[in-house]
């Protein structure tokens, strides 16, 4: 009887870390995907000029359930991207308010697996406040989908 007790102990515990190790800290999406429940993605912030021009050029990888958040001040508008010094393949979700919250948007647009190294502009045609940058694939993975909506969470809203 103790074994069985020491094994479903064991189990809840395993369990119980890798919940907690799921639990994004500091600032992250929350997208509501129609196709299913939420999922979390770590944000690194790009909010100046400089952040924003470096984005991700260079790296090597990007964890899994993470990404690079562009914040943009000013009117919505379209946006534009290009993948130079960009050395992995990205999903861009392009993100515009929704009008529910300061920091709550609904995404407009995916441009899904980005050339690395390639000067082609980069845009999905419609005004955005935010774009999201995920590794190569991870939208189809998670079957996050244009219209899905995305809240933010420790993300100073645009103009703050």
């Amino acid at each position: 009887m103790q074994i069985l007790d020491a094994r479903r102990l064991a189990a809840v515990a395993t369990l119980a870390v890798a919940v907690a190790c799921q639990r994004t800290t500091g600032p992250a999406a929350v997208i509501q995907r129609a196709a299913g429940g939420p999922v979390t993605v770590g944000l690194e912030v790009a909010r100046t000029p400089a952040e924003q021009q470096r984005g991700l050029m260079w790296r090597t990888r990007l964890d899994p359930g993470t990404g690079m958040l562009f914040v943009f001040d000013g009117p919505e508008q379209d946006r534009v991207f290009w993948m130079k010094n960009t050395v992995i393949p990205l999903d861009m979700l392009f993100i515009a308010r929704d009008g529910t919250a300061a920091g709550d948007g609904r995404i407009v647009g995916i441009h899904a697996d980005a050339t690395p190294f390639s000067l082609a502009p980069i845009s999905v045609g419609a005004p955005a406040t935010w774009v999201l940058e995920v590794p190569g694939g991870w939208c189809a993975r998670q079957q996050v989908r244009t219209g899905d909506r995305v809240s933010f969470r420790d993300v100073p809203p645009p103009g703050a």
